[in-house]
């Protein structure tokens, strides 16, 4: 790879996660010698075989998990407000509070940033017009959808303006149609901010259609297979799901994850 530090928000350099059993006796490896490069302003995808380690090096991105060993070197420098987050986390599940609207769901990290009541509620307005939740404000999470619910924790994620979004299987639990609506939204909101997005998934046409590269992980102890550029430009429409050149793509990817012999 030849990106220099400015065009690369994240660098993994031999990566590798083991667990423990909880008597200490057995361990797993997770990931093994993982080395990857996430270039600024792009969605990558991370595709792999179950179990693989997808959520794991997510979550050693995010610096949520710790202990493994190898160098995560993050490049994304941004001046942030004093107890903001520097990246965006997006999980399968919305885990919203319930007692909470989705005005005040949203706010949830903005609160200990020291913004003042406007500058919360202007950028509370901003990402419920962005998620096309502006008439749901007043809401309360049982009173949504799963889709609706999903788009407040992207709301909420991107609130406080993160430079990087993780985004771990968001669309995996909802149904066909709102998935791909979701999609549809997530690269209008990506093309709007231009942030870096990492993607987790477990579906071969949502890599495709979403990310301009996808990284695929080997089955279990996790390394990196292979690394593809998208041959499909932007901007996209769910049109090119019918398209040979998509079909010929994901075709790839299937390919790829198809177990190794042992």
């Amino acid at each position: 790879m030849n990106d220099t530090s400015e065009n690369i928000t994240v660098k993994l350099r031999h990566v590798n996660k083991r667990y423990r059993s909880r008597r200490g006796a057995a361990e797993t490896t997770a990931l093994l010698d993982v080395n990857l490069e996430v270039r600024r302003g792009e969605i990558m995808s991370v595709i792999g075989p179950s179990g693989c380690g997808k959520s794991t090096m997510l979550r050693i991105i995010a610096g949520l998990d710790t202990d493994f060993t190898g160098e995560v070197q993050r490049f994304w420098k941004t001046e942030r407000k004093k107890g903001l987050p520097d990246t965006g986390f997006v999980f399968q599940s919305p885990t919203l509070l319930p007692w909470r609207s989705v005005r005040k769901n949203i706010a949830l990290g903005l609160e200990k940033a020291g913004l003042s009541r406007a500058e919360t509620d202007a950028r509370i307005g901003e990402m419920l017009e962005m998620t096309g939740l502006a008439d749901f404000a007043d809401s309360y999470p049982n009173q949504l959808s799963g889709g609706m619910q999903q788009r407040v924790q992207i709301a909420r994620a991107l609130a406080y303006d993160p430079p990087v979004l993780l985004m771990d299987e968001p669309f995996g639990a909802l149904d066909y149609i709102t998935r791909e609506q979701l999609q549809e939204d997530l690269l209008k909101i990506w093309q709007s901010t231009e942030k870096t997005i990492i993607l987790v998934t477990h579906a071969t046409d949502e890599a495709a259609y979403l990310s301009k590269r996808v990284c695929v992980l080997s089955s279990r102890p996790g390394t990196v297979k292979a690394v593809h550029t998208v041959p499909i430009s932007y901007p996209r429409t769910i049109d090119v799901k019918a398209g040979a050149d998509f079909a010929q793509f994901q075709n790839l990817l299937r390919e790829e994850l198809k177990d190794e012999p042992k």
